[in-house]
């Protein structure tokens, strides 16, 4: 199974260049992985912080419901109807 992101790394280290450097080739290449592993890790956090974010607002919501502090008058049961 082909991996693009190891497939991109591979063109950028095997790229001719008139003043080839193999350290900043290199350099290149680890800087460019470390960007790429950088982005996919801060979604997938972002994703997993939105997952935690739904889950606590669904428990949360029937805590939400409106609660009057009134109390009611007590009502008489000897009244003449």
């Amino acid at each position: 199974m082909n991996d693009p992101f190891e497939q991109s790394l591979r063109e950028l280290l095997n790229s001719p260049s008139a003043d080839y450097d193999d350290d900043a080739g290199l350099h290149r290449v680890l800087k460019t992985a470390n960007r790429q592993v950088g982005a996919g890790d801060l979604f997938a956090l972002m994703g997993n912080w939105v997952g935690a974010l739904m889950l606590a607002l669904n428990n949360g919501s029937r805590h939400v419901a409106p609660v009057s502090r009134r109390s009611t008058p007590p009502r008489s049961t000897d009244k003449a109807e």
